[in-house]
């Protein structure tokens, strides 16, 4: 049996394109047959590691930044605030570590069931903070959020709580010390590896063309304007 190409997409809430990565992968029909692990980091440590200058502190970018993710947004139709969140960017810390606490939850008997209550949690911080700009910072509308995604106020608490164990702030550390062992500087940063077994690194929703081509799926697109931009 020829075995599923993979992707594992390294994301962080603060970053609008791995977002709009987030939402494309979930949603287009051409990945419906892809292994997809999402694995949270933070986007600031790994910008430490790499000596890398944050795209909001370098003069121009950090206008067009609000420009392409926009346009990204309209190809392919995902939902986003026409404004910046307020006070962009937040110190996402504390959001990333309650997701690594998710995925690293012995309560889950299996990866699967993990990965599940990962993507329920970022389906519902995504769309807090990107689609309609609450600020999920905020321990208050963090609890909501999750309270909401995980099935009440008692289940928020208990990632909360573990989200301030030194377990799971090691988890985080683990996750963005892999992504940059694996070649990430910045987000969002996909490994995949195709059928033949092959893996390779992408960088940015802008190269989901070259993802889709090394994976063998080129073929399966349809005419969707956003694939018109990268393929």
């Amino acid at each position: 049996m020829v075995p599923k190409p993979k992707i594992t997409l390294y994301l962080d809430t603060v970053s609008p394109f791995a977002y709009e990565a987030y939402h494309i992968l979930r949603n287009d029909p051409i990945f419906k047959n892809v292994d997809i692990k999402y694995v949270p980091i933070f986007l600031g440590g790994l910008m430490n590691k790499c000596s890398n200058t944050p795209p909001i502190k370098i003069k121009n970018k950090d206008k067009w930044i609000n420009v392409e993710r926009l346009r990204w947004a309209h190809a392919f139709s995902v939902p986003i605030v026409t404004d910046m969140p307020p006070n962009f960017p937040p110190n996402t810390l504390p959001v990333q570590r309650v997701l690594a606490g998710i995925e690293a939850s012995s309560s889950f008997s299996s990866q699967s069931q993990s990965q599940s209550a990962v993507i329920a949690a970022l389906d519902a911080l995504y769309k807090s903070y990107w689609a309609l700009g609450q600020p999920i910072y905020e321990p208050a509308q963090l609890r909501s959020v999750l309270a909401s995604c995980l099935g009440g106020e008692e289940a928020a608490d208990k990632v909360l709580g573990a989200a301030q164990t030194a377990e799971v702030k090691q988890r985080l550390v683990e996750n963005t010390d892999k992504a940059f062992a694996e070649g990430a500087f910045g987000l969002p940063w996909f490994t995949c590896t195709n059928t033949k077994g092959e893996t390779e690194g992408f960088w940015g929703v802008d190269h989901l063309g070259q993802v889709v081509r090394f994976l063998g799926l080129d073929k399966e697109v349809s005419g969707n304007g956003g694939w018109k931009s990268v393929l």
